[in-house]
This record gives C-alpha cells, sequence and structure tokens, in this order.
C-alpha cells in the first residue's frame, strides 16, 4: 500500500516569506502628510480673517441700524443697543471661545516631531478630561456614548496613552461624528428659515455669520480642539464669502425673473404672481443661505477628522532613530576632526 505524502505547507501569497511591516520612519511621515507652512504667515490670516468678519458683521449691523433710525429715532436707538450687545455675545464670544481650544500639531519635520508628539499628547489627556467632565456634569448632553466614556475615564486615570487614543478614536468615529451631523443639519435650517423670513440682504448676511460662527464652535467644542491655524483661516474666509454671497443673494430679485418666465397665465393675476415671486424668492435664498451653512459645517468636521488622524499616524512614528542617527553623525564628525588634527600635528613636526 502506497504511503500518503506528507503535505507541504502552502506559502502566504506575495512569497515564502511573511515580511513584518516595516515601522513608518519621521522621514515617511515628512514626505507624505507635512506640507510647508508659513506659521506666523498662517496666524496673521487668521487675524486678518476674524478681524474682517467683525467688520463686515459690523457694517452690515450699522447698515440695518440706520435703516430703522430714518424710519424712527428712538427705534434706531434701541435697534443699535440690541446689534452692540449681538456682535458682543453672538461673534466675539464664539470667537473666543473657538481660540481658546488647542490644536494638534500635525504639520512637523523629523526636529519638530518629538514636541509635537509630547504636545498631541497632552491635548489628548485634555480633551479627554473635558469630556468626561461635560458628560458627568450636564445632564442629557447626549452628545457622546456613555460607555465608550466610561472606558476613556478609566484610562485616563490609569495614564493608559493607547486606551485613551482608542477611546477617543470610538467617540469621533461614532457618536461624535453623529452629534456634529445633527448639530449641522439643525444650523442650516435655522440659516435657511431666518434667510426666508428676513427678505432683507443686510440681515441675511448678518444671520450667516451669526449663524455659521455659532456652528464652528460648537462643532470644536463638541470635539475638544480646533483646526491648526491655515485650517482655521481658510474656515473664516469660507464664513466671509458666504456672507458676502447671501447678501448678494438677498438683493437680487429671484422670484420675479422665475414669474416672468410663467406665462400669461400668471401675470394676468397680479396678487397670484406677487405671492409666487415672494415664495421663490425667500425658498431660494433659503436654500442658498442653509446650504452655505451645511458647507462651513461639513469643511470644519473634515479638517478636525483630518489632523486627528494625522496626529493618531504620528503618534506611531519612531523619532528616536533620527535622534540616534544625529549622534552618530555628531560621533562621526567628531572622529574625522581628530583625524584631521592628527595630520596636521604630524605635517608641522615634519
Amino acid at each position: 500500500m502506497a504511503k500518503k505524502q506528507k503535505e507541504k505547507p502552502v506559502p502566504p501569497a506575495g512569497g515564502d516569506k511573511v515580511k513584518k511591516a516595516e515601522k513608518m520612519t519621521i522621514y515617511d511621515y515628512e514626505q507624505r502628510y507635512s506640507r510647508r507652512e508659513n506659521v506666523r504667515g498662517a496666524r496673521l490670516i487668521l487675524g486678518a480673517a476674524a478681524a474682517l468678519i467683525g467688520v463686515f458683521l459690523f457694517i452690515f449691523l450699522l447698515m440695518l441700524t440706520l435703516d430703522v433710525y430714518d424710519k424712527n429715532e428712538y427705534a434706531g436707538y434701541a435697534t443699535g443697543g440690541v446689534s452692540l450687545l449681538v456682535f458682543i455675545f453672538v461673534y466675539i464670544v464664539p470667537l473666543v471661545r473657538i481660540m481658546k481650544l488647542g490644536h494638534f500639531e500635525t504639520n512637523v519635520n523629523g526636529y519638530t516631531a518629538a514636541k509635537a508628539k509630547r504636545h498631541n499628547r497632552k491635548l489628548r489627556r485634555e480633551i479627554a478630561a473635558k469630556i468626561i467632565d461635560l458628560t458627568s456634569r450636564v445632564e442629557g448632553v447626549g452628545w457622546y456614548d456613555s460607555e465608550v466614556v466610561g472606558k476613556l475615564a478609566i484610562a485616563l486615570n490609569t495614564g493608559d496613552e493607547e486606551g485613551i487614543k482608542t477611546n477617543l478614536t470610538a467617540l469621533y468615529s461614532g457618536s461624535v461624528k453623529k452629534s456634529a451631523k445633527e448639530m449641522i443639519f439643525k444650523c442650516s435650517m435655522k440659516s435657511a428659515m431666518y434667510s426666508a423670513l428676513s427678505q432683507t440682504a443686510k440681515i441675511d448676511a448678518a444671520l450667516v455669520v451669526f449663524v455659521n460662527m455659532q456652528l464652528i464652535k460648537d462643532i470644536v467644542f463638541l470635539y475638544g480642539f480646533r483646526p491648526s491655524d491655515a485650517k482655521l483661516a481658510r474656515i473664516f474666509v469660507a464664513v466671509i464669502r458666504n456672507s458676502l454671497i447671501a447678501y448678494g443673494v438677498g438683493g437680487m430679485q429671484i422670484g420675479n425673473s422665475v414669474v416672468k418666465t410663467m406665462g400669461e397665465a400668471v401675470r394676468s393675476i397680479p396678487i397670484l404672481g406677487g405671492a409666487i415671486a415672494a415664495i421663490v424668492d425667500s425658498s431660494v435664498q433659503g436654500l442658498t443661505n442653509g446650504m452655505l451653512t451645511t458647507v462651513i459645517g461639513y469643511q470644519t468636521v473634515k479638517y478636525l477628522t483630518t489632523e486627528y488622524r494625522l496626529q493618531n499616524i504620528l503618534d506611531g512614528v519612531d523619532v528616536a532613530e533620527t535622534q540616534e542617527e544625529f549622534a552618530e553623525a555628531c560621533r562621526e564628525l567628531e572622529k574625522e576632526l581628530k583625524k584631521e588634527q592628527r595630520r596636521g600635528k604630524k605635517l608641522a613636526t615634519a
């Protein structure tokens, strides 16, 4: 009876040997994810964009106040007072709260990576502490998964860095993502409804600024950190763009042009024609401003999730190799210099 041959193990696909995945070096990270960025320039642009939003908003509120003043002096004074309070509490306060939050450092190189990793580790702990504190103090906040927050609290108390990262990632990919979508939808609906009701270009523009800034503040507060200076500057520039578009859309008679294309049947009924014009005007303005707010919300979320993902990648990059290579290079240089000194002494004595 023929002996049964022993089956040889089938080698895994891709070769006879399974190669262990190489750990990303800081050079790989720098090449893939880092971009040349003028940090000081980004801060200047951020400050200029924030100031410009404030100037635009002040102008819109001033124009509104003057319009009311022309109709009634006392009403104008009252509008001015209300406008000032609105400017402070609906623009200045959210702006300060946004700027006070920390941001992850992800645009790094071999020289700044170690410092950035320490900063990011500290910021992760601060974010975890904020989320835990908010969940425990504010009953029914509903932003975060309570079970994951419980695990996050254990990881923070025991100093488990990997546990902090794992549970923060679970929150950001789960309950936080869902809460952010709900915030964006609610603010977009507010922007659309307020614009549809106002029917005034100046009010539309001011409302867009208010709602957009409130949405940005709510999202960064939800995540516990803000985008980097360069990314936040882009968001603020988008807010300026949105307010100018809202002002332009509010000043156009879109509905009237639509009515003109509806034929003699509508034109022959003036009351009906005017009603349809008003409805189309308000719906187009509301839809436009609502969509602009949606864009701001998702742009903010995109920047936050991208920077959180990058800091997680950076945390897994071993930067000790770079320090060892630097030390080795210094030793080699010292050796060569000593050799040159000995040669110089020999030539001098010859």
